[in-house]
């Protein structure tokens, strides 16, 4: 079964650390970033990835008509594959969420996770990895986005029953575990060999 699960959390929450785990683990299942999305589509020298690059070059963001062309682009293959992909960095808004539901119609958007993680942890945690960009101010900064971004996109899946919150503290293990739980609570999961 084909389709797409969203997972959502805030700047690290872990998803990019169990969305690898997941892919690694189960056969049939992608990860698919936004960032690593944006950068093979400014990497390829089409059109449209002329285009995200340059409005990333300028330091802006990426408005919602690119953005979701170049999901469409990067998702139509992966859907007509039979995989289950986790999608992560997308949709932001209420609008790249409806645009998802029809690029993955009929029934392709099987819902959505939150791995939820305190403001405290993951600014510690970021401070921790030691990026050039992860500064106090920074992190702040990008924090305070993803809650004011983010808050309508997780209303917008609760109101159609499609989101299921994860605690995303304690070991990789256990995190894991419940992450497992859920997405298997969505479709069927393979081990890989």
């Amino acid at each position: 079964m084909s389709g797409v699960i969203v997972v959502l959390g805030r700047q690290g929450s872990g998803k990019g650390t169990q969305c690898a785990l997941l892919q690694q683990r189960y056969d049939g299942v992608v990860h698919v970033s936004t960032g690593d999305m944006l950068r093979d589509a400014a990497a390829s020298g089409t059109a449209l990835g002329r285009r995200a690059e340059a409005i990333m070059a300028a330091g802006e963001l990426v408005p919602d008509d690119v953005m979701c062309d170049v999901v469409a682009e990067r998702m139509r293959p992966l859907l007509d594959s039979g995989v289950t992909v986790l999608l992560d960095g997308f949709p932001r808004t209420p609008a790249q969420a409806a645009s998802l539901t029809k690029l993955t119609a009929p029934g392709g958007l099987l819902g959505a996770v939150l791995l939820e993680v305190d403001v405290q942890e993951v600014s510690e945690r970021m401070l921790a990895r030691g990026r050039h960009d992860d500064t106090a101010a920074g992190i702040a900064r990008r924090l305070e986005l993803y809650e004011t971004q983010t808050a309508p996109l997780v209303a917008w899946f609760t109101e159609r029953g499609m989101l299921k919150r994860i605690d995303g503290t304690g070991t990789l293990p256990e995190v894991f575990d419940r992450l497992t739980a859920a997405i298997g609570g969505l479709v069927p999961l393979r081990l890989s060999r």
